[in-house]
This record gives C-alpha cells, sequence and structure tokens, in this order.
C-alpha cells in the first residue's frame, strides 16, 4: 500500500468521513495479523488491498500487480474469506459452491465434482457435500466458505474475523485450516490468540496503523489500551 485512502463521499445530512488516513505498508509475512477495535478500520484495510473497496488516493499493489490495471490478475491471487460467510456461501449445496470456485480452472463438470468432492474430504467435509448450505451449523458455513477460497490456490487469504462465535472445536478446524493452507495469510480478528501465532501484526486504529510489528507486543499494547490503563493512539496527521 502506498498512500492508500479510503473515503466515504458526502450525501444529504451525511458528511464525508475517511475510513482510511493514507497508508503506506508493505507485507511479505507469510502470517500476518490486524488488531483492534470494532470499527477502526481493519476491514476497509483488507478491502482496499482486494479491491473491493475504491481508493480515493494512493495505490495498492499485489504481488507488484496493480488491481486498478489488472483487477482480474489480482483476484487470481487472492483469496477473502468474509466475516458473513452466509453472503459468500451462494450455490444450493455445498458440493455445488465448492465447485462453483473451480470454475476458473480448465476442467469439465465431472472433474469439477470430483475436485470438489477432494477439496471437502481433505476438510473432513464429505459428509456435508449433498446438504443444503442453509442446513449447516455457524462453524460448518465458515469451514465450507473457506474450502471454496482455498479451492482458488491463492497466493494470499485475506480473512475478516475467521473465528468469531465459533466454539472451540470448530475454532481449532478453522485455525489448523488457515495455518496449514499454502497460501500466506493477513486475518483480522479479536482472536487475540490467533494473532500470536502471527509473525508480524498491525494495529489498527481510528483509520491508520499505528503500530506494527511483533504480535506479542502489540497485543499487550492494545490490551492496555483497551483495559484503560493506557490512553489510545493518537492518529497522527498527515499533511493536506
Amino acid at each position: 500500500m502506498e498512500a492508500a485512502t479510503v473515503t466515504v463521499a458526502a450525501s444529504p445530512g451525511v458528511q464525508a468521513r475517511t475510513l482510511l488516513h493514507p497508508t503506506d505498508v508493505t507485507l511479505r509475512e507469510r502470517r500476518i495479523a490486524l488488531i483492534g477495535a470494532n470499527g477502526q478500520g481493519k476491514t476497509t484495510l483488507m478491502r482496499a488491498l482486494a479491491h473491493l473497496s475504491p481508493l480515493h488516493g494512493g495505490r495498492v499493489l499485489v504481488d507488484g500487480i496493480d488491481p486498478a490495471l489488472d483487477a482480474a490478475g489480482v483476484r487470481q491471487r487472492l483469496g477473502f474469506l468474509f466475516a458473513d460467510t452466509a453472503a459468500q456461501l451462494i450455490m444450493p449445496t455445498v458440493v455445488e459452491d465448492v465447485e462453483l470456485s473451480l470454475r476458473r480452472r480448465a476442467m469439465n463438470r465431472k472433474e469439477r465434482r470430483a475436485a470438489a468432492l477432494a477439496l471437502l474430504e481433505a476438510q473432513e467435509l464429505g459428509h456435508l457435500a449433498e446438504r443444503s448450505v442453509f442446513d449447516l451449523s455457524g462453524g460448518e458455513r465458515q469451514l465450507v466458505a473457506l474450502t471454496g477460497v482455498l479451492a482458488t490456490e491463492p497466493s494470499w487469504v485475506l480473512a475478516d474475523e475467521p473465528t468469531a462465535a465459533l466454539d472451540l472445536v470448530n475454532r481449532h478446524r478453522v485455525v489448523r485450516a488457515l495455518t496449514h493452507a499454502p497460501a500466506r495469510l493477513l486475518v483480522a480478528t479479536h482472536d487475540l490468540e490467533l494473532a500470536s501465532t502471527c509473525e508480524r501484526a498491525l494495529w489498527v486504529h481510528d483509520g491508520q496503523v499505528v503500530a506494527d510489528g511483533d504480535p506479542a507486543e502489540l497485543i499487550a499494547a492494545y490490551i492496555a489500551a483497551a483495559e484503560g490503563k493506557t490512553p489510545w493512539p493518537a492518529r497522527e496527521e498527515t499533511p493536506s
């Protein structure tokens, strides 16, 4: 990200608002966590990286590719796991949803079905193949959605709160799937245990990356601020 900025335009009765202040950051590590309170810009930063939120300044490069010039090339490299997986599962059955993720590959229908079933079996979800996507538990929905993301063989997985509201068993399964995936991981999370396993963390507050470095140090600082032991970081004003 090079001075990447995201704003909401003014509308009748609503003032313009900056959701992500000019941000410069380069992400190279295999596992990176975004931490911070709700509404501070973690999801906006991820969506800007994935070209899902339009930039109002600066630019983003993904593996050296500018999404504004080659959106298809970026989509091939990024897999986005949304916080609301109900909106991500759009086909009638589990296996059909995973098959949809495989349509970009040079496969016929029979090959796609076989590949989708193999991917589900690898995640211990084979028994759900013919189940309606509307008849899944929260944990099952998250795992099926993640299987569909991984089916595209992305170089990066961007996961927005992947363990939120999951029980212990399904949290473990989701974390294991993310950990063993060949793709690099950028995860926005309130799960500080998950964040602590990453190589690097970025603390996002008030639409800005206020700290960047060792996860243990940033988590400790974030907890201290959340508990009122230290003040919240003040946003640095950028030159106009």
